[in-house]
Order: structure tokens, then sequence, then C-alpha cells
């Protein structure tokens, strides 16, 4: 199968920083490849290079005769007064695709992306469908691959579901850069990771996330004991040198250039596989209230439009609260009436006495003139962290900063740079109750498990509004959901609330048609740490149906050496005993893995 892309040796700097060397990048047929990486790794530029929107400093970009790109880029917006109709327009007037065929893509398209109504002015449309039109503008023009920047940024968990059923029954390649772990799983055929840890600059691996994982763990293995052979090979060359050789003799010649070019070897190979970490670490006060705040009968209502409705909900300390719901249900709304910022149209809000509310908003307002110095620390060079006084730059160190930037305006910094920035502002202040509004966009996945990890050992109580769904599922000890018509219920994971939400959806075009019912949880789950990594997440959904096959197997050896026509064959019944010993051990493993993984899921 020929590429339809196909790039080779490309290099890209920004000033003397390199993003990517001599990488090679193919995309072929029916490919679906998830594109990862940490802040700053350059997949976005590696995106434009391809899409042909950037050039390369070096190396070359290959596309196959008569092929069409698609490009979605992360930010959709759109030239005011143009209706979604329009815009479509422009792009199949772009693409040079016959008027003749106009009419029909329109409502192919239209059809694919769920648009009601083309004659929407596209620049009034919220984030979401801002984005879907984004995508319809490329799909629209039967691409041949489509590159997608952060396609799930701005949309809600129902719009990544529609996206995840569009990209899979595509008949075009894709290549999504993502962080959000349950796309990249349920998409994604292929993955790589652009990464500076890699010999060849990224590494690809065939299969989903999780085998990506197993794949990355494989490489890093393999690297540690090059790693070591290098050292072991390198410190018997030192020992050979100090003894001091005659460099003369043509053998001794050899024999130090081979040394010295093993150094080099040590030496790259250590550079790479040295990588460092944000420290995440969010502290609580000493408060021994366990109530801490209590919405009794709440409803807020801004203009006509009902956001809730007789609302009861008591956040306890140590509660983690997944708030989820369609884009525009009210999420953001009802952390401002947690904060204080806004007040219920009616009903009561009860907050303990001097609760220290601690708020990440999506919004992330910095101060685009200060240099990163004086927005980590305003008054002084030093920040109080944890009861200790800290220089501002080593606390900046902690979230992967160099002592450059410390003096480098905050405008300068990534979408990913900058929320690191608001989370250590953040872990500045001891919080009784946590509120965090989408505190994953831009942030790569190796951070998103420190924050994780972060959140399960926080011992305050936390509001989190996230679309993330692997966050949600391993975070969260209860799920509140709103549905956007002024209802709420309470769940005990989210995919609970997708059951409910897609019987609610169904009810409201026909009531009590679905014959369905979904019961909520009414006391929120026991406050338990989750403390599943991705890998054993996945094993554990489907560690039941191993048990069973397992199972299975077990007795059917049993029925083997049962069997009389065995019983009376020596070699058979050797075989149907060694089968049945296997398929014992076999099932008892299990088990205990079972009994393991739900220990540690809490």
């Amino acid at each position: 199968m020929s590429p339809i892309l196909n790039a080779q040796g490309l290099t890209k700097s920004f000033g003397a920083t390199p993003l990517f060397r001599e990488i090679s990048f193919t995309v072929s047929d029916t490919d679906r490849i998830g594109l990862i990486g940490p802040n700053g790794a350059g997949k976005s530029t590696l995106l434009k290079v391809l899409a042909g929107e950037e050039d390369a400093d070096a190396g070359d970009v290959a596309v196959r005769k008569r092929a069409h790109i698609g490009y979605v880029e992360q930010e959709s917006n759109f030239t005011p007064g143009i209706t979604v109709r329009k815009v479509l327009e422009a792009a199949l007037i772009r693409a040079k695709v016959p008027e003749a065929e106009h009419e029909g893509r329109l409502r192919e398209t239209s059809g694919k992306t769920g648009f009601p109504a083309l004659d929407a002015e596209a620049a009034t449309l919220s984030g979401g469908w801002r984005k879907r039109l984004a995508i319809a503008e490329a799909v629209v023009t039967h691409p041949d691959v489509l590159l997608l920047d952060e396609p799930t940024n701005h949309l809600d968990l129902a719009g990544i579901a529609w996206l995840e059923g569009l990209l899979k029954d595509a008949d075009f390649a894709c290549v999504m850069v993502s962080h959000d772990r349950y796309f990249l799983e349920n998409v994604a055929t292929e993955i790589v990771e652009l990464n500076r840890v890699y010999a060849e600059g990224l590494l690809r691996v065939n299969g989903t996330y999780s085998k990506f994982i197993e794949g990355k763990q494989a490489y890093l293995e393999a690297q540690s004991k090059l790693q070591d052979a290098l050292k072991n090979r390198v410190k018997t060359e030192v020992e050979w040198l100090r003894r001091g050789p005659k460099a003369r003799a043509t053998k001794a010649k050899a024999r130090i250039d081979n040394a010295h070019e093993l150094i080099g070897q040590l030496k790259e190979v250590n550079a790479r596989v040295q990588t460092a970490t944000a420290g995440i670490d969010f502290s609580a006060t000493d408060r021994q209230t366990k109530r801490l705040v209590e919405l009794e009968d709440v409803s807020v209502v801004l203009g006509d439009r009902k956001i809730v409705e007789g609302l009861n909900f008591l956040i306890t300390s140590g509660m983690r609260v997944g708030l989820v719901g369609p884009n525009g249900s009210g999420k953001t709304t009802l952390l401002r009436l947690l904060t204080g910022e806004l007040e219920p149209s009616a009903g009561t809000i009860k907050r303990a006495s001097s609760l220290k509310i601690v708020y990440f908003s999506q919004t992330r307002e910095l101060d685009e003139g200060v240099t990163l110095r004086r927005a980590l620390a305003p008054d002084s060079d030093s920040v109080v962290y944890q009861g200790r006084v800290v220089h501002v730059a080593s606390y900046a160190t902690k979230f992967l900063f160099t002592s450059e930037q410390l003096n480098q305006p905050v405008e300068r910094l990534s979408g990913g740079e900058r929320a690191r920035v608001l989370i250590a502002k953040l872990m500045l202040e001891p919080a009784d109750l946590l509120l965090l509004d989408e505190p994953t966009n831009d942030l790569d996945i190796e951070t998103l498990e420190i924050l994780e990890e972060s959140l399960l050992e926080y011992s305050g109580a936390l509001v989190l509004v996230t679309h993330d769904r692997y966050m949600l599922d391993r975070v969260s000890t209860v799920v509140l959901g709103l549905d956007g018509r002024g209802g709420a219920e309470t769940f005990a994971d989210y995919s609970q609330w997708e059951q409910w939400r897609g019987v609610a959806v169904e009810e409201a075009i026909a009531p009590g048609a679905t014959g369905k019912a979904v019961a909520s949880v009414s006391a929120p789950a026991p406050a338990g740490k989750k403390k599943l990594s991705y890998l054993e997440a996945r094993e554990f959904a489907g560690i039941e149906e191993a048990v069973e096959g397992a199972e299975m197997r077990l007795q059917s050896a049993r029925d083997l050496v049962a069997d009389p026509a065995v019983a009376v064959d020596a070699a058979r019944l050797t075989a149907a005993l060694s089968e049945m010993e296997a398929a014992q051990e076999e099932s008892d493993r299990l088990y205990a893995r079972w009994a393991e993984l739900t220990e540690k899921a809490g």
C-alpha cells in the first residue's frame, strides 16, 4: 500500500530550540494515527508541515498525486456574518469540487455532523459547534487524509462520542493530535509519540493506546539495558585509557577512537532517557468539619434559561465530584454558585464557616505582560510552599520551567505551560474545596497522569469539570450530571450517567416509549482512592470475561479427563491432565488478580 503522505528527514527549530530533528512520518490509506507527545515536542508544528501550512527547516514531504489533505486547527474561528452553508460552500470551491455536486455534499455532511440548519451564523455558534463546523469544513471536501489538532477541545462528551463514530466509519486516513486517552483508545489503530527520548525522534506502535503503553515500556526497558551495557563497556575502556596506551600503535589508536565513540554514545543515551516530570501536589487545610457546602432546593435561572431546578446536594470533606453535562448545561455556573460569585434564584446554599475555596477557571486568566518570575511570586523572589520558604527558581523547576524562562513574559508561554503556571499558583493556596474547571486542556498525557495522582492524594473536597473521561472515571467518587434542561442527578460513575442521559434523550423524543429505567444513586459512593493505572483499568474492565473463559477451559479439561476413551489411553490422559493443571493455574491466577484489582480500585 503506497503512502498518501511520505515525510522524510524533517527538521524544525524555533530560534535555537529544536522541536524535532530528521524524523520520518508516513500516512497510508485507512491509517488512524494518534499523535502524542509532551508539550513543546512539536506536534502541532508537525501537523502544519504535513498540511503544507508551514515549511520544515530541512527534509521533504511527498504527497500522492491528486491526493487531497484536510486540516483542522486547534482553534476554530469564523468571519462574522458568514453562515454555516457559506463556510461549507467556500470549502468546496477551494477544493475545486464541481458545482453540480455541492448540494449533495452539503446534505451528506450536514447529516454526518449533526447540523440541524445551515443558515445559522458560524461566528455565533458555541465553541463545541464551531469545532464541529471546522471538522465539517474539512470532511465536505472528501479528503484522502484528515489532520486534526486537538479535535476534542471544546467538544462536550456527546460531541466526543460523535467524533469517535465519524472517524471510525470514515473512508479517509486521519492523524489526530490528542491527549484524550479514551478517545485514542477508541479511535486510533496506531500511536506515534513525538519525543526526543527516542533515538529516531519518535516511537510508532501499531494498535490501541494501551498497546502503545506496552510498546513504550518495552522500548524504555531496552534503552535501560543499552545504557547499563554502555556504562560497563565505557568503564572498561576508561580504565584502559588511564593506563596510558601508546597511541602510535595502529590497534591502540583504533581502540582509543572506539573508547571515545562509546563515551559519546553513552552521553547521547543518557541525555535522551533522562526526562523531568512536573511536580503537582495540592494541599488541603487541617479543617475537621465534614459538611462543607450544602445546596438546598437550589434553582438558577439566567434570562429565560433554566440552569438547575430544585437541586439538593451535599459536599463533604474528602468527596471528589465529577460534574458532567452537555455544553451550556450550566457546569461553570454551578461552580460560580459554590464560590459565592453567583447567588441562586431560589433555595439556599450553606457553607462551612471560614471555608477556603480555590478555583481553577477554564478562562485561565494570567497577566500577559508580567514575567514568569512575577506570575509565580508577585512580591518577592520566593514563595511559601507547604509551610516552607522556597526560592522562585526552585519552585519553577518543579513545573519544568528553566531559569532562562523566569524572565520571559507570560505571553510567550504555550497553552500547556500556562496551565502549569496556574496549577503552580493554586498549589500555594491550601484549600478545603478545590474547584477545577477543565484543568486538562493543553496538558500532555504525562502531566495529566501526575495531576490525577495528586488529586487522588488530595484530602480535601474536589469538584472537577472535565471532558477527559479517563480522569473522570479514575478520580471522581460520585458524578453529578446536568441534563441542560434544569435537571440534575447523582451517579456512581460516568458510564452510569451516560446511560441515563441516553435514556433521557429518548424519553424527551417519545415519553414512556423506551421502557428503560436507570436507577440514580441517592448517596455518593465511599471516597476510596482509585489507584488503577490506565492499563490496570483496561485489564479490570475485561477480567470478568477472562475469568469466565478460564472456567470454561477448566471445565472442558475436566470433562476430557473424565472421558472413558481418554482414561484408557495413556498418552491422551497425560495430555488431558497437563491441560487441566494448566487451566486450573490460569483460573487461580485470574481470580487472584481480580481480587487484587477490585481491592485496589477501592
